[in-house]
């Protein structure tokens, strides 16, 4: 009985959300209806062919497959379907003897016309997907997902649904301020589940090589192996990012033997020598190094900012490379895009394609930059993107406009879902084709680190990730009303496998905390609207704060946690409880480091890998 009410408040759901997408535009009742017959996804469907009857999502459902990449997608169509609560569907062979409300998956290379990620979706008495590609069919199931998210029942009826973009993109810049890997899992589940096919990621890992370099807040190469077969598994390419030669900083603060150094003498910690040999050779063997973790077949540089604030006058020495290796009319930009080609040819030696950002591309440069290299453009500077696309360059679209920034500029999905943005509407210029054009992504960046928590740039980002994915895929303006638009992401809800990670697994009250070792004090434990928790003790809420700040967050390993006045609006006074054997570890929202004992007592934060962290064992009050 229960599971009837919740089928029929899925189908309910289903056919408010269809009205709601109908109702602002009048129409013949025979219009009316078979508007209402297509199906509500994320991306649109624009292609759909009502026919008559429905298919029925029952006890006894098979998911049919032969070949090896149709049982690895129906392996996971399994794995999800289980999760998003319909039981377990077994995956059978047997694709000629498919039975009514079986789902049968194909792969059939002939098919060229759905493309490289395109699929041909058919339902009726049993439902059918077909892709040209295991790319194409997975991106099959996730529709399937998202309908069988609001009925067990789908109507009867057939689309082709092929992207505009090859790239439909996610950039999150990981780079100082960590982001907690669970958070990363289910941007890479909803990606996928939206039919986004990139996630850029600009981010530190451990360096065995590099000792030195190992501030925080890295990731182990094990956290990464793991983040990319996730993204594998569900067709998300996981592209790392180092940038360089600006922005090094995380990596050459402790080096100053690589950092460019002005005429009055001065170290820029930030900014890499790229006239230096031993520079070209420490970046690549950190590429050399992310090799052994990440697949993809692009490695981002950045090579952005290189000269914010300052200018190339202020470093004779980039002339006088620039001029030694290119002849007496070179520029000083010359030895900043002979890095990047260098850069370029030792990523293809190694059978990848190169990516950068534009702003470095003023037209300042008599040196081009590599053939094939992708452009990302997020700024409008001299060299305009019809200037880059007729010389060659694949070019995406990284508008400023799709920016979120913590604590910071946040895109406006509304107005630009009203306006009909896609693509082509570049930072100061609008193109009026789609030629050369790869794709667009949004961009999150932790530029106030402490400005937002993880889950308040979770709520920020779902709006812009659908209406990324729909101007990406699709049409980009399919519902009359941008309400209407957000119904859908209502309606398909969170990909499976979704975590909520707003849940505080300690109910709100006072409680004994106490370790193993002895150390205790009470505190009382306050959820926050974002979904961590304060903990209040007699003297204040506890906070971390003190040594080095960067991006506005106290990341130094060792800093201690102290009561301090408690201000709803810190974020430094944020804490997930979360579980660990035997009890519960306190971590910081914004840091991610978890606390530790030191041996006075005091409570400190330390990334996991570097001290054990305090295990508390909780007694409610």
């Amino acid at each position: 009985m229960a599971e009837r009410r919740k089928r029929r408040f899925r189908f309910i759901g289903f056919a408010a959300v269809f009205a709601l997408l109908a109702a602002p535009a009048p129409a013949s009742a025979v219009t009316a209806r078979q508007v209402q017959a297509v199906p509500v996804t994320v991306p649109a469907l624009s292609d759909w062919t009502p026919e008559h009857g429905s298919y029925d999502f029952r006890p006894g459902t098979r998911l049919v497959a032969d070949s090896g990449s149709e049982r690895r997608v129906a392996d996971t169509l399994a794995e999800d379907l289980k999760a998003a609560g319909h039981g377990t569907v077994p995956v059978v062979h047997g694709g000629g003897a498919a039975r009514p409300g079986d789902i049968v998956i194909h792969v059939r290379s002939a098919q060229r016309s759905l493309g490289a990620e395109g699929y041909e979706l058919r339902s009726g008495t049993r439902l059918s997907v077909t892709g040209a590609t295991e790319t194409g069919a997975f991106h099959g199931t996730r529709t399937i997902l998202q309908l069988l998210a609001q009925s067990d029942r789908i109507p009867a009826g057939r689309t082709v649904d092929v992207p505009r973009y090859k790239e439909r993109g996610v950039g999150v810049c990981a780079c100082y301020v960590h982001i907690s890997l669970p958070w990363l899992e289910n941007l890479v589940r909803e990606m996928a589940y939206h039919k986004l096919d990139q996630l850029l990621l600009e981010l530190k890992v451990k360096s065995a090589a590099h000792p030195e370099a190992n501030t925080w807040g890295y990731y182990t190469q094990d956290e990464m192996r793991r983040l990319v077969a996730l993204g594998d598994k569900y067709h998300v390419e996981i592209i790392p990012e180092i940038n360089s030669p600006g922005h090094m900083d995380p990596w050459i603060e402790n080096r100053p033997d690589l950092q460019l150094t002005d005429s009055d003498g001065t170290k820029q910690p930030a900014r890499l020598d790229v006239t230096q040999p031993a520079a070209f050779d420490y970046y690549t063997s950190l590429m050399d190094e992310y090799a052994q973790v990440f697949t993809a077949s692009s490695w981002h540089m950045g090579a952005d900012e290189y000269m914010l604030g300052s200018d190339y006058s202020k470093y004779p020495q980039m002339l006088r490379y620039a001029q030694e290796k290119y002849g007496a009319n070179a520029t000083p930009q010359d030895a900043y895009i002979d890095f990047i080609n260098r850069v370029q040819a030792y990523a293809a030696s190694k059978g990848k394609k190169l990516r950068i950002w534009n702003d470095g591309l003023t037209g300042a440069n008599t040196v081009p930059v590599a053939p094939g290299t992708t452009v990302e453009h997020w700024l409008n500077v001299a060299e305009k993107p019809s200037q880059l696309i007729a010389q060659g360059y694949p070019l995406m679209n990284a508008a400023y406009s799709l920016y979120l920034v913590r604590g910071g500029f946040h895109s406006d999905t509304e107005a630009l879902y009203d306006q009909s943005w896609d693509p082509r509407s570049f930072e100061g210029e609008r193109l009026t084709s789609s030629h050369g054009i790869t794709g667009a992504k949004i961009s999150l960046w932790p530029d106030n680190g402490r400005g937002e928590t993880e889950n308040e740039v979770t709520a920020d980002t779902e709006p812009a990730l659908r209406h990324l994915a729909q101007v990406t895929w699709g049409d980009p303006h399919p519902d009359a009303t941008y309400a209407a638009f957000t119904a859908r992401g209502t309606a398909v809800g969170h990909a499976p496998g979704w975590r909520d990670l707003t849940r505080v697994p300690v109910a709100d009250g006072t409680y004994t905390f106490r370790t193993t070792g002895g150390t205790s004090f009470d505190a009382a434990v306050q959820r926050t609207p974002d979904g961590y928790a304060t903990v209040r003790t007699s003297d204040g809420c506890l906070e971390v704060r003190g040594g080095k700040l960067t991006l506005n967050v106290p990341l130094q390993p060792g800093v201690s946690a102290t009561p301090q006045p408690c201000d709803a609006t810190n974020t430094m006074q944020r804490w997930e409880v979360e579980p660990a054997a035997g009890g519960h570890r306190l971590v910081n929202a914004v840091t991610q480091m978890a606390l530790s004992v030191a041996d006075d007592g005091g409570l400190v934060q330390y990334p996991p890998d570097q001290h054990r962290p305090a295990t508390w064992h909780l007694t409610d009050h």
